[in-house]
């Protein structure tokens, strides 16, 4: 069992095993015999019954079995008995083999295989499980084998789930149970079953439970564990929301059609610079949703009148399913400023929508905003300079009583669903009530799970509050809990890393105020060729995660420098990013800027001093695809394969995240990758370089 010490074996045990594994040398000699030969004869099965009783996970003897009993099937007479016997056979070679070993795979897989066939009786199954269940509750073999025969049964799972009960307050740490209980009330729920509707007298009933278990004994993780679910299920709304978008409702768009921000009454906040005639729509779901289309998303507008508007899924993993969406809209070219174009976006209205775990988008929502373009001359000098990011290049942004185009608000950013009351009494009273009874119990006892567990229950209470309370009441509650456990739990210190990273960020974007303190004019603030000279600037916070994402989507310069950042996951929703400061963070490998392949709009990139290539092995790079795959739509010829002395193959993952973007800046000295063959091969693959570390190119 976990936990237990090993002991040195007696003379007699060691005997018995020298014994035993001479016998299973010899059976395994005759059963490979037969198996190459494809003998299925009666002595053969017996060979193998043999073999399989001393060693139950020798997995190529059950396909043996199940290839005799294909063969034995196929000469048969179709005679019902006969078949019936042929199954009952293999049946009983199993419970011998479950004597052995109750927790074999092979074992109760090849049970599985047998059922399934429709040709052995099933009543059995019921009372073998109660025998192996009281042997060992918690075995997860026996709890998967009994889904899988409730299932052939067509057993309520209203009875199933009154039996994860008895089991449960018969033995608090049965695990497997606990689980089993998740699984089955969250398809009664989802179905609302009659007794199972409303929810939350269903889960009201479920904390009462899982309270007996959790503080008769705090230090059993499996009461815990289930809790967890049931705070999920407490907080999580089922239905995709739409949780923002860019631009922000009720916004006034200005396009910027060149490359310089002249005009000191433009607000940074709501300006865009674009030379490419479009603008992108970004919306952003509270999970990952699909059916996301012109028919499911109706945008009107008299900039798209005379095409229809393809919405792509911002994913690094090429699913169909993501939370982020955009597609492309036009604007005019105009010699003057033009006039207000209206956008009106309407969602869902039409159904189609629909999240990964199958429930429907059900709450139509709309937002309208306003497009203005004007042109902008560039003065002379201005549109090739580099971009530095030393701290003199920074003044601290701040709104003037004259600016005619104040900055937005952050209740701008966020679409607010009048039909989804996400801060319900229910909710606000159990999450309540519950973070007073854990720190009653942290007041008494140290725990881990329970520190866990009162920072989940503390972040709950702050989104429930947020739209009412516009600020994280008790974020730093949260961010002292997760270094406490960073210091009780150190093998775990990663993870309370990541979510202390998470709080903060929550915490910086939750308030205009607090946001404004990290915003920062890039420059003289008037003539920067990325058309927006404001900077966001999350620069040596100790982030190991970016978070909060929904609530940057207007940002166009980004400083994460000086940070823990192993991955950039989320960045590829920031679709006006055009300058992006990653240097001196711990990212391992070019694998891990995967999301940049998706930022079109990206010309500045600083990725010096980080570990890409320090190591040997980069435990990412089986997520890029290889290029003998077919997942990258990337058009690359024969002659591409080399380029200079230098093999693509050898930097293929270099390849991918860089071929299809356009930089025109570029800093990756300080990473061991970084040698003379590399920065070649990036200058050709980048034609649009101009500068590279630092220096111009010719």
């Amino acid at each position: 069992m976990h936990g237990r010490p090993r002991k040195d074996p007696k003379p007699e045990d060691a005997a018995a095993s020298v014994a035993k594994a001479e016998k299973l040398r010899s059976l395994q000699s005759q059963f490979l015999s037969n198996h190459h030969k494809k003998i299925y004869t009666n002595e053969a099965l017996e060979v193998s019954a043999k073999l399989l009783e001393v060693n139950p996970e020798y997995y190529t003897a059950w396909n043996f079995r199940k290839l005799a009993v294909e063969h034995r099937l196929s000469q048969s007479d179709s005679d019902p008995d006969s078949i019936k016997s042929i199954f009952s056979e293999e049946l009983k070679v199993v419970e011998s083999a479950l004597k052995q070993n109750f927790k074999s795979y092979g074992a109760w897989h090849h049970r599985k295989w047998v059922l399934s066939k429709g040709h052995s009786s099933i009543d059995h199954e019921m009372r073998l499980l109660d025998r192996y269940q009281k042997l060992d509750p918690r075995n997860f073999h026996a709890w998967d084998y009994r889904r899988f025969v409730a299932a052939l049964m067509n057993r309520s799972e209203v009875d199933e789930l009154r039996y994860t009960t008895d089991m449960i307050n018969s033995n608090f740490s049965n695990y497997s149970a606990w689980h089993n209980r998740s699984i089955l009330l969250s398809n009664l729920l989802q179905r609302k079953v009659q007794g199972f509707f409303p929810k939350e007298v269903v889960l009201n009933e479920e904390y009462e439970l899982v309270h007996q278990a959790i503080f008769t004994d705090p230090d059993d993780q499996s009461g815990w564990f289930y809790y967890l679910w049931l705070l999920d299920q407490t907080v999580k709304a089922d239905a995709p929301l739409l949780v923002s978008s860019w631009p922000a409702r009720d916004s006034n768009l200005i396009i910027l059609e060149d490359q310089c921000l002249d005009d000191c009454a433009l607000s940074p906040f709501n300006t865009f610079h674009s030379d490419s005639g479009t603008f992108p729509l970004i919306v952003y779901f509270n999970q990952a949703v699909e059916g996301v289309n012109s028919s499911t998303i109706s945008v009107e507008s008299v900039l798209n009148a005379n095409s229809e508007l393809t919405w792509k899924p911002l994913s690094t993993n090429n699913s169909p399913a993501a939370q982020v969406w955009v597609t492309y809209l036009n604007y005019p070219k105009v010699d003057v400023h033009s006039e207000a174009y209206p956008v009106e976006v309407s969602i869902g209205h039409s159904g189609g929508i629909i999240s990964s775990s199958g429930f429907h988008y059900s709450h139509p929502s709309r937002f309208a905003f306003k497009v203005f373009a004007r042109p902008v001359k560039t003065p002379i000098g201005h549109g090739g300079d580099i971009i530095s990011w030393q701290d003199g290049n920074f003044a601290l942004y701040e709104t003037s009583p004259e600016e005619p185009n104040p900055t937005i608000s952050l209740d701008q950013l966020n679409i607010k669903d009048d039909n989804e009351k996400t801060s319900s009494e229910w909710r606000a009273e159990t999450i309540a009530n519950e973070i007073a009874l854990f720190q009653e119990l942290l007041s008494e006892i140290s725990c881990k799970i329970g520190k866990l567990t009162l920072a989940r229950l503390l972040k709950a209470r702050d989104l429930l509050l947020s739209p009412c309370a516009n600020k994280m009441v008790y974020s730093e509650e949260v961010i002292n809990l997760y270094s406490d456990l960073r210091t009780l739990d150190p093998p775990h210190s990663q993870f309370y890393k990541d979510e202390h990273s998470l709080t903060l960020l929550q915490q910086i974007t939750s308030t205009r105020e607090s946001l404004l303190r990290y915003c920062f004019l890039h420059g003289d603030g008037t003539s920067s060729f990325i058309g927006n000279s404001m900077c966001l600037r999350l620069n040596n916070l100790s982030l190991s995660r970016m978070g909060s994402i929904e609530r940057l989507l207007w940002v166009q310069m980004l400083d994460l420098s000086h940070n823990e950042l192993r991955s950039i996951e989320g960045l590829e929703a920031m679709q006006l990013l055009s300058c992006l400061n990653l240097s001196n963070n711990k990212l391992c490998g070019f694998t891990a800027l995967g999301p940049l392949r998706l930022l079109k709009s990206l010309k500045v990139l600083d990725i010096s001093c980080n570990q890409i290539g320090s190591h040997s092995i980069d435990t990412t790079r089986y997520l890029c695809s290889s290029p003998l795959c077919h997942t990258e739509e990337i058009d690359w010829g024969r002659d591409e394969t080399v380029t200079g002395d230098v093999n693509l193959a050898n930097y293929w993952e270099a390849f991918v995240i860089f071929r299809g973007l356009s930089l025109t800046q570029l800093d990756i000295v300080g990473n061991a990758v970084a040698d003379e063959k590399l920065k070649s091969f990036l200058v050709k693959i980048v034609p649009t370089l101009k500068w590279l570390d630092g220096g111009e190119l010719h």
